[in-house]
């Protein structure tokens, strides 16, 4: 099986800084992602992530490739089950903001492969927005953010 692209978006209302400030805080995503059990940012550009994926504990790391304020936060894996993708943060004229999701994943084992040709991946995606949006917009504010740039490789800290 090749990759699987997954393609979800969201319509959030809050603006789209505190969307993005709220995403960056990586290690909240236990809070709205269902299967992640914990998320340890090793530095600016690494991340651990633990999770259980189809009935079965993985560990993975991954790396951030890119990473626009505002705009848009790009990785790959470094470790475990191969998977990239990029998340867009679109700033609407009324305060809004779009959440766009690519990821593409290439499941390993017979049962990754069955669920994702159940499209339960794409399910998955979409809930975990939807309990983002939940979380940002009952919040009203964001956690924290991180408004540095990386762009190949490259820190900017700003």
């Amino acid at each position: 099986m090749t990759m699987h692209t997954i393609e979800k978006s969201i319509e959030v209302n809050a603006p789209v800084e505190t969307v993005y400030n709220q995403w960056t805080q990586f290690e909240e995503f236990p809070r709205f992602m269902k299967g992640i059990e914990q998320v340890r940012q090793l530095d600016d550009q690494r991340l651990h992530f633990v999770a259980t994926i189809a009935g079965k504990r993985e560990e993975w790391e991954a790396e951030i490739l890119e990473q626009v304020p505002d705009e848009k936060i790009s990785w790959r894996s470094l470790t475990g089950a191969s998977n990239e993708g990029t998340i867009f943060f679109d700033k609407r004229s009324d305060g809004r903001t779009l959440v766009r999701v690519e990821i593409s994943i290439d499941p390993e084992s017979f049962l990754e492969k069955f669920g994702t040709a159940l499209r339960i991946p794409d399910s998955r995606v979409k809930a975990d927005l939807e309990r983002f949006k939940d979380l940002i917009e009952k919040r009203g504010v964001e956690s924290g953010g991180w408004r540095g740039e990386i762009h190949g490789g490259r820190i900017t800290d700003s």
